[in-house]
């Protein structure tokens, strides 16, 4: 999840290390610019993101969604498809395109983002506490995203660490569930085993001078934790 405020390095370097490191989504979290800056920047960290993971692998694709605003992921339109392997031979998705939206308390509802987006783009829900994650998951969101695991990184805690009892609950409502809040490479493996498809991260790379660096010592305590799992 970006965050100019906090990152150490230029956003679109610090995304690129990252991604040629192993991150294999972006959420891209600007809540301070308006629609044409935000829309200038979703642009370069797609071109960004969608290069650094060509490099790393020819067939690799890097996920990249847009936090909020739906307008944003219109303009510049969707790859084709969920997957790659069930998007369309035939046009080819475009590199400059979005896979979906983030949304959060104060975004669009999940159904009428679908209505918009369309049955393929990715639709994500913030969650904090058990109530939220039952209305969510009924919401037609592809995935869900509950925070605070552990205390956070980035920025001052407003609500209390949920611990990993709550994230192995959610993980049996049906959709996959991103951990967030505190993720570092030291207790991401307690995610993983607790249930949850990945982990959504701020502090735990941009906050460190090299992001490459940290993002591969995260993802490596990512893939070992999932044999064990």
């Amino acid at each position: 999840m970006t965050d100019r405020a906090v990152s150490r390095r230029p956003l679109e370097e610090a995304v690129a290390e990252a991604v040629a490191a192993g991150v294999d989504w972006v959420q891209v979290r600007e809540r301070g610019l308006d629609a044409a800056a935000l829309l200038a920047l979703v642009r370069r960290i797609v071109c960004a993101a969608r290069e650094a993971a060509a490099e790393r692998a020819p067939a690799r694709r890097v996920r990249v969604v847009v936090n909020r605003r739906v307008d944003v992921a219109l303009a510049l339109g969707l790859v084709a498809g969920a997957s790659p392997e069930d998007r369309p031979a035939d046009p080819p998705p475009s590199d400059d395109g979005l896979d979906g939206v983030h949304l959060g308390f104060d975004a669009m509802s999940v159904p009428d983002a679908r209505r918009l987006l369309g049955p393929h783009a990715f639709i994500g829900v913030s969650t904090h506490a058990a109530a939220e994650l039952a209305e969510a998951a009924g919401s037609g969101a592809s995935y869900l995203q509950l925070a605070p695991i552990f205390a956070p990184r980035s920025k001052p805690a407003s609500r209390p660490a949920l611990g990993v009892d709550a994230l192995r609950a959610a993980t049996g409502l049906g959709l996959p569930v991103l951990a967030q809040g505190g993720i570092e490479a030291g207790n991401a493996c307690r995610a993983i085993e607790a249930g949850a498809a990945g982990v959504a991260v701020t502090g735990a790379i941009l906050l460190e001078a090299e992001p490459g660096a940290a993002a591969a010592a995260l993802r490596a305590a990512l893939d070992a934790a999932r044999p064990a799992r």
